[in-house]
């Protein structure tokens, strides 16, 4: 293992060196090769016991909803777990029930492997389930606990442990559910503004798509609201078809858009290419439904301007600096969504101006059942620089204490 934690340091340095040969015919092949093994980590594991813990949905302060009526009253997650190894290291990571039942047989088998070997392994098992399916991310999500469990083994922090140089994460903050009236939708955004962000986010597609007008009004009071110096987004959650997402935008247009997410379905590639040939008047961002790095290349080849992988969704985790490298390359933008208590470690990574969404309405209600939160200052989110691996966890005792835990369950590797 690079106990120096300099894994994407290593790999740029490799992707540079390659640039340099006069070998151009394989640079494409032989750049994909290093991104694939960007984590390479031989270090051995083998899984003793687990721990699930499965927990009532936490409630949100308000009901949330988008463009297609996502959310509703909870928060989404359900369960969390303990996964030890054979030196007594302890991973704990958010998950749902279906990993103790998908992914615990694959692992708790008394087998040792090194952490490539086990990512390996688990990527093809699940395979024809399909890499976009929740037991691909269930690997993903394993891929996760396994770097936490070599961070701790380092004593590093996990961000530094993977090379980082900082301790923060440049952030956006979002939020503006359809629910909210005017003045609560702009009295958000402004509060996000004096919070130091300094771009911000809400939902459009009011009226199941159809009410265009409620959204460019509300757009229009945000943007009077926090000037003309501050990024505002807004996101349509796939809302609508080519010729209505093209009229929002037109619509937009005078009110300076830093973005306009997921327009149409995420999967509607030539959909895409149709907007950017009809002249889209706005920066259009699509990618956190996607769980591979090689959608994003299709992504940025029909004209994407920004990707937006999800932590919460990836199936490699490493794939999150492999499309961050592909926007460099395509001079698109970058940013992450998904849990911000774990995006913000692999926001360490990024630069100044590649950010995390700081989803107000979700993480607000789960940081309250979260211990080891990260720092949230001036637009940025600090991670802790003491605790090793994965610091933020679920708060069992809490969630407990205030009557939200169903059960616990153990589950053991066979004894040799």
């Amino acid at each position: 293992m690079n106990k120096t934690g300099k894994n994407d340091g290593i790999m740029s340095d490799l992707i540079g060196n390659i640039h340099n040969q006069n070998d151009g015919d394989n640079i494409a092949e032989m750049e994909w090769r290093i991104r694939k093994m960007r984590f390479d980590f031989k270090d051995k594991i083998k899984f003793t016991r687990a721990v699930f813990y499965s927990f009532r949905p936490i409630p949100l302060p308000k009901p949330f909803k988008d463009g297609t009526g996502g959310m509703g009253k909870f928060a989404p997650e359900r369960g969390c777990m303990e996964l030890y190894d054979h030196e007594g290291g302890c991973a704990h990571l958010s998950v749902g029930p279906a990993f103790a039942a998908d992914i615990l047989p694959m692992i708790l088998t008394g087998e040792t492997k090194s952490y490539n070997d086990w990512r390996e392994t688990l990527y093809w098992r699940v395979r024809n389930a399909g890499f976009q399916s929740e037991k691909a991310v269930e690997v993903g999500q394993l891929d996760l606990m396994m770097l936490d469990l070599l961070a701790q083994r380092a004593e590093k922090p996990l961000h530094r442990f993977l090379g980082a140089e900082k301790d923060w994460a440049a952030a956006y903050k979002g939020g503006g559910s359809l629910l909210l009236e005017d003045d609560e939708l702009v009295a958000d955004m402004t509060r996000y503004v004096t919070e130091g962000y300094r771009t911000v986010k809400f939902k459009v597609g009011s009226g199941d798509g159809t009410d265009m007008e409620r959204d460019i009004r509300r757009l229009k009071k945000v943007r009077e609201a926090v000037g003309p110096s501050v990024g505002v987004a807004v996101d349509a959650n796939q809302r609508w078809n080519v010729e209505e997402a093209y009229r929002f935008a037109q619509m937009a247009a005078p009110y300076n858009l830093e973005w306009l997410e997921e327009p149409i379905h995420s999967n509607d590639f030539n959909g895409i290419r149709r907007l950017k040939e009809m002249g889209v008047p706005v920066p259009i961002a699509f990618g956190e439904s996607m769980r591979i790095s090689y959608m994003y290349e299709i992504y940025l080849e029909k004209g994407v301007d920004h990707v937006q992988p999800s932590i919460g969704r990836m199936t490699r985790i490493d794939d999150l600096l492999t499309i961050r490298d592909l926007a460099r390359e395509h001079q698109a933008v970058f940013s992450s969504g998904g849990r911000i208590y774990l995006n913000a470690i692999f926001g360490c990574l990024y630069g100044e101006d590649e950010r995390i969404e700081f989803h107000e309405p979700i993480t607000v209600p789960v940081g309250e059942y979260t211990l080891y939160k990260p720092e949230e200052r001036d637009g940025r989110i600090i991670c802790s620089q003491e605790i090793p691996g994965i610091a933020p966890r679920m708060d069992v005792e809490k969630l407990e204490k205030d009557g939200l835990m169903e059960s616990r369950q153990v589950f053991y590797a066979p004894k040799a």
